[in-house]
């Protein structure tokens, strides 16, 4: 089962080998990524000039659970806008958070302002 929702932020950050890296390897075996966060992290890769088939050699290893951003979590994410409005949180951020929420476990972020976000979700900065 897993016990932590990975944000872009954190996983880029294990990839790249940067500060807080250490806890998100800790956090990893245990770990799930919404689709749409996975896509985020392709998209830094692919414009850092990595090409496809070096970005699923680098992340198939890792074994992350991939969870699809299904309708529900679409209702999720879109409903947490209002309440995070003026925050500048992105589509993938609210993804991140909604799926952490659904599944009552924490979101492991590089983002410090989820900290103060009052979306019902624990958020665990990794720096």
């Amino acid at each position: 089962m897993s016990e932590v929702v990975v944000d872009a932020s954190a996983l880029l950050a294990l990839l790249n080998a940067e500060p807080g890296s250490d806890m998100v390897a800790e956090a990893i075996s245990e770990a799930v990524i919404s689709t749409v966060n996975l896509s985020e992290v392709i998209a830094k890769l692919c414009a850092a000039g990595m090409p496809e088939n070096a970005i699923r050699q680098i992340l198939q290893p890792i074994g992350l659970d991939i969870e699809p951003f299904d309708t529900e979590q679409a209702y999720q994410a879109g409903l947490l806008h209002v309440s995070t409005q003026g925050m500048g949180l992105s589509l993938g951020d609210r993804a991140c958070l909604s799926l952490a929420k659904m599944l009552g476990v924490v979101a492991l972020t590089a983002d410090r302002k989820w900290e103060k976000l009052p979306v019902g979700v624990a958020v665990k900065v990794i720096r």
